[in-house]
């Protein structure tokens, strides 16, 4: 994956999309011999038209149809003013309605000036990105075939555009006639101590500012503006979420000695940082190696030289703990993630924007943050699939903090126990360079890793926490040890059936079983949220013995506090971390011993570290392993090694239980043995049978419409005209489909897809972007196709 090389647009008006919004041009008398000359001619001369070409053009971009970019002329008042990265308002279609637009370039136009419609107003007093940020947003849409616009829009946070916890301020300026002492020196006493005052400040002022410092009220204010003497100007101002705790004082928290492996990660990656050069580090540590005091020490290494780093860590959970600990290294941490309000998420853009923050911690969405003087990107947990986006534009945060190390010419790390398929290869390949932390810290054993097969009967119990794990529990609650249970399925049961007719209680719109959550009493769908309260009895054959089968979170947290009823337990999963705080509040109490065990779905598997965790027991490991997706037992490698990582961290050792109904199969036992390097080798001969990825490059089109029949129409007219675009080209692309998915219907509306493969990403974009350039769905049909490049969900 890192291996491809970064392909921008040739020019920020690319030729292949609509050069303007063209006014229509007056007919001429000439093109027409039947049409009688007019007394007064309209059209100027050409020693006006002449004149009218040299001007400045903006090309412009929407995130809605038509998405552009369209040529705007600037007006004369705007020269100088309009620049890339600006928001600017202008007239769009025979109704002149106007909408919103994002700048990508300004250049001297060679149209006509009357071919041009004019910009009509600025959105911002700044650029919004710079233009590195906009190199990064015309590689976005070209790799991930996405408009423009959207992708501006997933750059700048919606609290950001819209000015949450703004509002307007009159700043005032001296005018003329206040540079004029004779003037000033005629004005009343309180008004010469005012306009003095604002004189000597590098800055504008308020009219409150202006009067704190004369020390007067802002009557002399208002008199000084009536006769000129002020300039009045309007702004926006963030006043919502004031400043930050005062770090003045900042001592830095206890540093920790490193290890011989730990200072030659850090040593390889300090050089990097200092030559200003990009380059691409992959930090293999298993799990307790101490991979973050080295992420720590290159980013105080990048700070020293006044460089900044942005942190990407894979869930909101882990978010509270890596910023507690670089909070007590560094002085000024910023933190973005999807649970904050719009005014906390604009507040804090806006501080890191001003360069006042050294370290941005957050989630995906971070690696857009605007640091002037970025230094180094880290990922943490690279693996991890919620660094793809799962709605347009559809990023994958990892190649993007690739190529935006490339942009700024910056190292990047990408840290794991487990490392993706295309990151490994990429270091087989010589694209990046791999660092090894073999050891824990202090030499500590990694955990035994004991399995338990399912399908013995002596190993179950009657519920899901089979005899070895509830000895073990116990056992660990008696040493005062911790312990962590992981189930990733929430609910309470899985599936609500018949037993005597077998009907299945299922969503309306997406024809999938509810879930049934005992909190509330309702049934769900996970897929679009469709809930009913739970049906006491069959909706179809109003039998009352209705059954709750499967396995959910709640339900297994009835079966612990029935089988440990004096451990005190939380559980962790998405139903029950919505209030804002709440993952950090769980972690907390459990971090100082107030929890004993602590169950949940697949948050608690990464990245957490409590020294007092003793045990760790994966209920299912089967949850995921026969899923009809290629990366099935990579997945599953991944979480039952991230998970069993949890455990041992302290002096006291500790031990993890794997309960599965496939104890033989690869993945399984490579995670038992905590042996990347086997997983890896046997998974990649599976993938070069298909030229899966790393070894190939996926794309995906997702068509979807309320009508089975017509859906399944258009996705075979994808179909042909891909077939037609590869054929034209001479494309090696494998295409399958369309066939519905393993989910075929979500929200009432059909699915089909479509699956494309080809052994490299170039033909692959250029077979799908020439193929769908053209197409268009009637409005009628209500049919939306999505284009997701290098998918990771295949459901």
């Amino acid at each position: 994956m890192l291996s491809d090389s970064v392909a921008f647009p040739q020019s920020e008006f690319p030729s292949s999309l609509r050069p303007s919004e063209i006014m229509p041009a007056a007919s001429s008398s000439s093109d027409d011999p039947s049409r009688q000359a007019e007394l007064f001619e309209t059209d100027p001369p050409p020693w006006e038209l002449e004149a009218e070409e040299d001007f400045e053009a903006a090309a412009i971009v929407f995130s809605e149809n038509p998405y552009g970019p369209l040529h705007y002329k600037i007006p004369p008042a705007l020269e100088g003013i309009v620049q890339p990265g600006l928001r600017v308002r202008v007239p769009l279609g025979r109704g002149n309605r106007t909408v919103v637009g994002w700048c990508i370039g300004v250049e001297k136009s060679e149209l006509p000036a009357r071919a041009l419609k004019d910009i009509l107003a600025v959105t911002d007093e700044d650029p919004l990105c710079d233009a590195r940020l906009i190199k990064l947003v015309l590689w976005m849409s070209h790799y991930y075939q996405a408009p423009a616009g959207q992708v501006f829009d997933a750059l700048i946070p919606a609290g950001v555009r819209s000015g949450a916890g703004t509002r307007e301020q009159v700043f005032f300026t001296p005018a003329a006639m206040a540079l004029d002492d004779a003037q000033v020196d005629a004005l009343p006493v309180k008004q010469q101590s005012a306009i003095r005052q604002l004189l000597i400040s590098d800055k504008p002022l308020t009219a409150v500012q202006i009067a704190d410092l004369a020390e007067c009220t802002e009557g002399p204010i208002r008199e000084l503006r009536k006769k000129g003497f002020l300039r009045a100007e309007t702004r926006r101002v963030l006043t919502a979420s004031g400043p930050p705790p005062s770090r003045k004082n900042f001592q830095k928290g206890e540093i920790p000695d490193l290890t011989g492996p730990q200072a030659e990660a850090y040593e390889q990656i300090r050089d990097a940082v200092h030559k200003d050069q990009q380059h691409t580090f992959v930090l293999h540590g298993v799990t307790g190696s101490g991979k973050t005091e080295v992420y720590i020490r290159s980013i105080e290494a990048a700070v020293a030289q006044g460089k900044q780093a942005i942190v990407l860590v894979p869930e909101i959970s882990l978010t509270p703990q890596t910023r507690h600990r670089f909070q007590n290294r560094f002085a000024e941490v910023a933190v973005l993630h999807s649970q904050m309000s719009a005014v906390e998420r604009h507040y804090h853009w806006q501080r890191i924007r001003s360069g006042q923050v050294q370290v941005v911690v957050g989630a995906r969405s971070a690696i857009f943050a605007p640091l002037p003087r970025l230094g180094l990107i880290v990922l943490d947990e690279e693996h991890d699939g919620s660094f793809k986006q799962d709605k347009a534009p559809r990023y994958h945060a990892r190649r993007v903090a690739y190529v935006r190390s490339q942009i700024e010419k910056i190292p990047l790390v990408l840290g794991s126990a487990t490392p993706s398929l295309e990151t490994w290869h990429a270091t087989n390949t010589g694209h990046a360079t791999l660092i090894q932390l073999n050891q824990r810290i202090a030499d500590r054993p990694m955990p035994h890793v004991q399995l338990v097969d399912l399908r013995t009967p002596g190993e179950r119990t009657g519920g899901a926490i089979s005899r070895p794990l509830q000895n073990a529990v116990k056992e660990t609650l008696a040493e005062n040890g911790q312990v962590i249970l992981l189930l990733n399925r929430r609910g309470f049961a899985t599936t609500i059936q018949c037993p005597s007719c077998g009907h299945v209680v299922a969503c309306p719109e997406c024809d999938m079983p509810l879930t049934h959550h005992r909190d509330g009493g309702k049934a769900v769908c996970h897929y679009c949220d469709y809930q009913i309260p739970t049906p006491p009895w069959c909706p179809a054959c109003r039998f009352d013995g209705i059954r709750y089968s499967g396995l959910g979170t709640q339900k297994l947290e009835v079966e612990v506090k029935a089988r440990f009823p004096g451990a005190k337990i939380a559980r962790m999963d998405s139903d029950t971390m919505r209030r804002p705080g709440s993952h950090e509040r769980v972690l907390a109490a459990f971090r100082e011993g107030e929890l004993q065990i602590l169950l949940g779905t697949q948050m608690i598997a990464k990245g957490l570290d409590f020294p007092n965790v003793l045990l760790v027991g994966v209920i299912n490991a089967d949850s995921a392993l026969h899923f009809p997706d290629f990366r099935a037992s990579e997945r599953t490698f991944q979480l039952v090694t991230q998970v069993a990582g949890r455990t041992g961290r302290g002096d006291r050792g500790g031990r993890v239980v794997v309960q599965t109904f496939s104890p033989e199969h690869p993945a399984i036992q490579a995670a038992s043995h905590h042996d990347y390097q086997t997983f890896a080798e046997t998974e990649m001969l599976q993938r070069r049978k298909y030229d899966y990825p790393p070894l190939g490059s996926v794309a995906r089109i997702i068509i979807r419409g309320p009508v089975e029949e017509t859906t399944e129409a258009f996705a075979d007219t994808i179909v042909e005209k891909l077939e037609l675009t590869r054929d034209k080209l001479a494309a090696e692309v494998r295409i399958l489909g369309p066939a519905p998915p393993p989910v075929a219907k979500i929200r009432g509306k059909y699915r089909f897809h479509i699956l494309l493969q080809a052994k490299d990403s170039t033909s692959l974009g250029e077979t799908i972007r020439r193929a769908v350039a053209m197409l268009k769905t009637n409005s009628k049909d209500e049919i939306q196709f999505v284009i997701d490049i290098d998918p990771i969900d295949m459901l």
